[in-house]
């Protein structure tokens, strides 16, 4: 108990007055309820019978082992994860392992205690108590749950087993007992927990907590993945439960569009189908040459309510995780690839736009509907583009093309070169940023790694998707309902002046003092696009933007050069996306499973959390690749390759591969022998004693020492000369010096190993600036 309720008349009391003294003390055993009541005999066994009584009605719970507490009641004490956020910036806690419907706490800070404090995703221990408003967790303190846990592979000997972690950023090597890794084999993935304790020296100790999975598993990348940025995998049985009830919707309430001619173009490999179109003329005299392009989105509100556990889970997930052998989805499949997708030949629930273009592009009106609909073909963009192309392009119509060209792949195609007009008036950041596709075998392993095609059915969809995503932001501004927005922000001023610096470096004229927009960046990248410098100039200009996040707040789309923008299209793998549909449901007054009062208060937290599931994603999805990569090449090491400089540090050159697009690592220890100064104005290493230079940007060859596919990183040695000295270079703003091959060996830590830290990647902004084929965050 919390504390001793003033002891009643003796006797056995009421039901009200049981449930008033577990309130008051928070939980207790039956012993301690009698004790307090001063019950004997047949006045113990009736308590029994009615604490019985109260448990059935769901009034009492149980609370440990013996204990009972009011139903909804929190502990004294306990461990609790920071859930939630609200619009005033106030915490939220929920007991960890708690059922869905146990009471969240507010987080009361107790500022004389020092550390930082918790935030999102934190875990905390904290006192429970009622306030006067509802539960109230005053802080203890906030627990350690993430550098206590290494995600590492097993190695035995005879007189020791060692956890190495698969980190390239960690120290940390475990010593775990012989008795604990009994049954495990060398090579095995772990997850094991740094134990506290008094030791100093020497390697620390540790204790394993989960199997994963085994480093030579070609599907380890992701495992590994998966586990170190710690992705939600799977679902509970009470989601896949209430996944299994849905139905699909009738037509009530519902605008029929079976006989509108929808098609999906997605990636070959593509299990979910979010979206369709259709175009065709706009018959009104008064929009001669005009389109009218629908936009179908799969109405996942329609089967995912707000307060489910469906909801729950989707919310905590965030967004669905891609890898190249397998999905983490949003939802389970019975819906993602089900009830959701919108497959060929079959009635699915949309929420459709319409919306209207005039010959220029621009658009000149929309509607939203909630409908019925079936789609009439299901094509990749290969084949879309190929039957566009035709004989002359060296593609061509096939049975499942042929019969829809005219009706349907025309007018999309016509519709899209007039939005195309409008898109070059806006002129949206164009940035190229090349991707690659790790394309598996039959047995699982890699069957080779290839650079993603662009092609033009991908900006189609890309820039249909925009409009609509634009629409959904507008109509639910004019209604006046809350949204979660994507903006992406300007570059900031330090950024612009940092690139500008640059580019005096390489002799481009930049005035810092003037805005920056989104057309005086298409003019650089223009102007430098067929010279010596375009890579590098795109390199930087990438790093120079912000990130894309989503915000209650709105500031706009930069990269995109839009005014308003939400995501609409996806909810089946993001769940803004299904917040957005929600506020058009509530908005539009198409249902009754709109947006709630309650999710509307909670949209910062909601911001919030999409943003950094967004983000563990991206992380993820980037250290499988680079883990696949390292596989890929490491029956290469010793081989020659040609790359591209794309990151100069104090420590070292990092290299992008010409033919696979692998990062690796040149340590700086490996240059030559003298000191070399990080000039971080110029992106260059310079020589202190010859001024000889490597520069961002430069192609190089490189030879490969070392690739570590359970870390991903990848060690080169440099085999060409670097730059003379530049004699008309603007004076190096120098930095860190650091020394070459033959010198004291600096930097101690990182340099030299395999898979030393990762390029530096700042500001990629994640919102239409990375590609135009679907799947990406626009």
């Amino acid at each position: 108990m919390t504390k001793s309720p003033r002891r009643p008349p003796a006797g056995l009391p009421d039901r009200d007055t049981l449930l008033a003294f577990l309130r008051e003390a928070g939980s207790a055993e039956k012993t301690d309820i009698a004790r307090h009541f001063g019950l004997k005999g047949g006045d113990r066994r009736a308590l029994r019978e009615m604490i019985r009584e109260l448990e059935a009605e769901g009034k009492l719970g149980k609370r440990g082992r013996k204990g009972f507490s009011e139903a909804g009641a929190l502990p004294p004490v306990g461990v609790a994860d920071v859930v939630e956020r609200d619009v005033d910036g106030e915490l939220y806690v929920r007991l960890v392992e708690a059922s869905p419907d146990a009471p969240r706490a507010i987080l009361v800070a107790d500022n004389d205690r020092p550390g930082p404090a918790p935030g999102l995703g934190d875990r905390v221990l904290a006192k429970f108590a009622r306030g006067e408003d509802g539960w109230e967790a005053r802080l203890i303190k906030k627990l350690d749950t993430e550098t206590n846990r290494v995600l590492g592979v097993i190695r035995k000997s005879n007189k020791e087993v060692r956890v190495e972690p698969v980190d390239r950023r960690s120290k940390d090597v475990l010593l775990v007992p012989h008795a604990q890794a009994e049954g495990l084999r060398d090579g095995d993935l772990v997850l094991a927990a740094i134990e506290r304790g008094e030791q100093r020296y020497g390697p620390k100790r540790g204790k394993i907590l989960e199997t994963i999975g085994r480093e030579d598993d070609p599907r380890a990348a992701s495992l590994i993945a998966i586990a170190a940025h710690n992705v939600p995998m799977g679902f509970s049985e009470k989601v896949q439960q209430e996944a299994q009830d849905q139905e699909l919707p009738s037509l009530k309430g519902r605008e029929d569009l079976r006989d509108l001619p929808l098609i999906t173009i997605d990636p070959a490999d593509a299990r979910d189908h979010d979206d369709a179109v259709f175009a065709q003329r706009d018959e009104d005299p008064k929009n001669e040459g005009g389109w009218i392009v629908w936009v179908a989105i799969a109405d996942v509100a329609a089967y995912v309510r707000p307060g489910t556990a469906l909801d729950r889970e989707a919310r905590e997930k965030g967004n669905s995780t891609y890898f190249p052998d397998r999905v983490e989805p949003m939802l389970p499949e019975v819906l993602s690839n089900g009830l959701c997708s919108l497959k060929h030949g079959e009635n699915r629930a949309c929420l459709a736009v319409r919306m209207v273009f005039d010959k220029t592009g621009r658009k000149i009106g929309h509607r939203f509907v909630r409908g019925l609909m079936r789609s009439h073909a299901s094509l990749s963009y290969e084949q879309a583009q190929a039957a566009i192309d035709g004989p002359e392009g060296g593609g061509g119509t096939d049975e499942v093309t042929g019969p829809i060209m005219e009706a349907i792949l025309y007018p999309l195609w016509n519709a899209y070169r007039a939005m195309l007009k409008g898109r070059e008036k806006r002129s949206p950041l164009a940035i190229e940023s090349p991707e690659r596709k790790v394309l598996m075998d039959p047995g699982g392993g890699i069957g080779s790694i290839q650079p993603r095609k662009s092609l033009e059915a991908h900006r189609l969809i890309e820039e249909m998707m925009i409009q609509a995503n634009v629409c959904a932001a507008e109509t639910l501004e004019q209604k006046r309902v809350p949204l979660l927005y994507r903006v992406h922000d300007a570059p900031s001023q330090e950024k612009l002046f940092n690139l500008g610096d640059f580019l005096q470096t390489i002799g481009k004229p930049w005035n810092k003092g003037e805005p920056a927009t989104t057309k005086r960046f298409n003019k650089l990248l223009d102007e430098t696009r067929d010279g010596e410098h375009a890579e590098v100039v795109n390199e930087v200009v990438l790093r120079t933007q912000m990130q894309a996040i989503y915000s209650p707040e709105n500031v706009g789309h930069f990269g995109l050069n839009l005014d308003r923008y939400a995501h609409f299209t996806s909810p089946i793998r993001r769940y803004s996306d299904l917040i957005v549909h929600r506020g058009l449901i509530r908005g539009l007054g198409l249902g009754k499973d709109g947006l709630t009062d309650r999710e509307i208060s909670e949209l910062p937290a909601i911001a919030e959390q999409v943003t950094m599931t967004e983000r563990r994603s991206m992380a993820a999805e980037r250290a499988a690749m680079d883990r696949y990569m390292a596989a890929f090449l490491s029956e290469r090491v010793g081989a020659t390759f040609n790359g591209r400089i794309t990151g100069v540090t104090r420590f070292g050159l990092f290299i992008r591969l010409e033919e696979t697009g692998a990062d690796g690592l040149v340590p700086v220890s490996s240059l030559g022998g003298e000191y070399f100064h990080h000039d971080d104005r110029s992106h260059a290493l310079v020589g202190e004693r010859t001024g000889q230079r490597w520069t961002l940007g430069r192609t190089v060859e490189v030879r490969l020492v070392e690739a570590t596919p359970v870390t991903g990183g990848l060690v080169f040695e440099m085999l060409s000369e670097p730059a003379p000295r530049d004699p008309n270079a603007p004076a190096a703003r120098l930095g860190v010096r650091t020394r070459g091959r033959g010198g004291d060996g600096f930097p101690k830590r990182g340099a030299g190993r395999p898979g030393g830290p990762r390029p530096p990647r700042g500001g990629k902004p994640s919102g239409g600036l990375k590609g135009v084929r679907k799947g990406k965050r626009r």
